[in-house]
């Protein structure tokens, strides 16, 4: 969504903005009237918009006339402005230079296309879906108001009508500027529900409108199948990490990855999805598709435990690999394996140093549930594998640390963004975040290092990395920290000229304690406002393997704050307070040797 340009550049995502070029020579100063931000033909759905920009300290500059009332020392301005539905102008002058920037408003939910009765992309199904028979299959549409709509498919008459309230929600990025409320539609949603049936002829459901006197109709584009539930598919999944998700599209949360391996029964697809029969839905690129005379299940005997260097791997011994989800809190990991009736007895658990005792139970009808508590609120990581048949979840032992030093700690640091294809957000004055990433981190690499850590930089200069590319190396490295390096943005509805400060990302509960005291520390110690501490579910927060957090250090869209992140001086007692910050909670939560 071109709303969401500023930040999703400022979260490691490859959309990139589109800005007026610039020849930057000092990071705060410029003497030309220059716009950062929005581009000079720009499309959104808010319904305001902040002007990112700078000029001469000197002159005032106008926007349609009217004096910017406030900007920083140097030149920098981010003043809202509201915005009409449609076309919007505005002129932006300073002395004898004018930019003129033309900022279109359109509807944040579909309308009905002059001439039409309907939203053509609100007809489900949009793709082909297929279900076993008994199962609940619902249609809809957004359409004109007070109309009389129904479905005719599988020999059925199904009448839609309008829920109790017509409202969708916004985007999940809406939270970060407190505008998460539910949203109007501009259509009126219509909804029905019926069974499929066990026989007869089904295909596309065709949708009428009677409203008019003359009946119009149109077929949905995707078609519905009966799922045969005797002759069964079995997907396998072939990548090293299926991501699961809790329905048939990105759109959808994910839940725990399924390792190379697993196997399960697919009861139903849409698109290009497919429903495992443990309830997630994977790609179905990701898999392997075959048919089976029966559907994978396993049982599961003993457990047994080894400690290798730096690891405790725990072994489940099946009979062929099931599907598993793992939750996290603070003390306790809980593995469930799907698919799954337990004949156990005996599970062999030696004394650990991060395992205080394995609990388990079985879930009927058919799963399997293991809990580790641990001897501390903390854990370092953990990593799961399918070796043949055998499950291995292997757990982290905390690190060893040498004489309240960092010595014998591998902090990881990952510069966001890089090269001129992923520049991430830019300053008042153009000036990109891939650079200050790069700035501090080195600085921040140099202060570790002499704390005595080792650290291993994602990037030392510009370099294309994907965010999987970044992923991948602290899987390969396996470092005691993760740490991606960011500065923030928001979207076009946020206030740029009042929202400044530190914020920190995290996602699996092993790094919410660090990401909460890198925040606090740095908050306090540097006097800088707060954003907060937020769960999100980004590409460098998910590795498993370490406490791995993604930090925005603050607002390049602000003025005064764009003014402290590209500072020299500030620059490097933030570097410091920083280093203090990861030593100190390091040297708190590795139990002593």
């Amino acid at each position: 969504m071109k709303s969401l340009s500023l930040w999703s550049v400022s979260l490691g995502t490859l959309s990139s903005l589109a800005i007026m070029p610039v020849a930057i020579a000092d990071t705060n100063m410029a003497s030309d009237l220059f716009i950062a931000y929005p581009p000079a033909a720009h499309e959104t759905v808010s319904d305001r918009i902040f002007l990112i920009g700078t000029g001469d300290p000197d002159q005032p500059v106008l926007v349609n006339g009217a004096p910017i009332e406030y900007r920083s020392p140097a030149g920098h301005f981010a003043p809202t402005v509201p915005l009409e539905m449609g076309e919007n102008t505005f002129t932006l002058t300073q002395g004898d230079d004018t930019l003129t920037l033309s900022i279109t408003r359109i509807s944040a939910t579909p309308t009905v296309p002059a001439g039409s009765w309907f939203v053509p992309e609100s007809l489900v199904p949009q793709v082909d879906i297929a279900l076993p028979a008994g199962e609940r299959v619902c249609f809809g549409v957004q359409a004109i108001a007070d109309a009389d709509i129904a479905v005719n498919w599988a020999d059925q008459v199904i009448p839609l009508a309008p829920p109790p309230t017509a409202v969708t929600l916004p985007p999940n990025y809406a939270v970060l500027t407190s505008q998460n409320e539910p949203v109007p539609l501009a259509a009126t949603p219509y909804e029905g529900c019926t069974t499929l049936p066990a026989t007869g002829e089904i295909g596309p459901p065709t949708y009428s409108l009677a409203t008019r006197g003359q009946p119009e109709t149109v077929t949905a584009p995707g078609t519905i199948r009966r799922l045969n539930t005797t002759d069964f598919q079995v997907a396998e999944v072939i990548v090293d990490s299926g991501i699961a998700r809790t329905g048939p599209s990105t759109s959808y949360s994910r839940i725990t990855p399924l390792p190379a391996g697993t196997r399960a029964a697919i009861t139903a697809t849409e698109g290009d999805w497919l429903r495992l029969d443990y309830g997630g839905w994977i790609r179905a690129s990701e898999t392997a598709i075959a048919p089976a005379t029966a559907p994978p299940r396993s049982i599961l005997r003993s457990v047994t435990s080894e400690q290798i260097p730096g690891w405790t791997e725990v072994r489940f011994p099946l009979q062929t690999p099931v599907p598993i989800v793992i939750d996290q809190t603070a003390d306790t990991l809980t593995l469930t394996l799907h698919n799954t009736t337990p004949q156990t007895d005996t599970i062999y658990f030696d004394v650990d140093p991060v395992v205080q005792r394995l609990d388990w139970q079985p879930v009927l009808p058919d799963r399997a549930q293991f809990r580790f508590q641990f001897r501390t609120e903390q854990q370092w990581g953990y990593k799961v594998r399918y070796e043949g048949t055998t499950l291995v979840l292997s757990l982290r032992h905390p690190p060893t640390l040498a004489n309240d030093s960092l010595a014998g700690a591998t902090i990881l640091l990952d510069p966001g963004h890089g090269s001129e294809n992923d520049l991430g957000a830019r300053g008042p004055n153009g000036y990109p975040e891939k650079d200050v990433n790069l700035v501090v981190s080195k600085l921040l690499r140099d202060e570790l290092e002499a704390r005595g850590a080792t650290v291993v930089m994602t990037r030392e200069g510009d370099d294309d990395l994907f965010p999987g590319d970044r992923v991948d190396i602290i899987n390969q490295v396996e470092p005691t920290l993760a740490l991606s390096i960011h500065y923030n943005a928001l979207p076009d509805a946020g206030d740029a000229l009042n929202t400044a400060g530190i914020g920190m990302f995290w996602y699996h509960a092993q790094a919410h304690d660090l990401s909460e005291y890198l925040h606090n520390t740095l908050v306090q110690d540097l006097d800088r406002p707060s954003y907060g501490v937020y769960w999100n579910n980004l590409a460098l927060t998910r590795p498993t393997v370490a406490p791995s957090v993604l930090l925005e250090l603050g607002f390049m869209i602000n003025p005064d704050e764009f003014e402290w992140i590209t500072d020299p001086n500030s620059q490097g007692e933030l570097a410091q307070a920083l280093a203090d910050a990861i030593a100190q909670w390091l040297n708190t939560n590795v139990p002593p040797q």
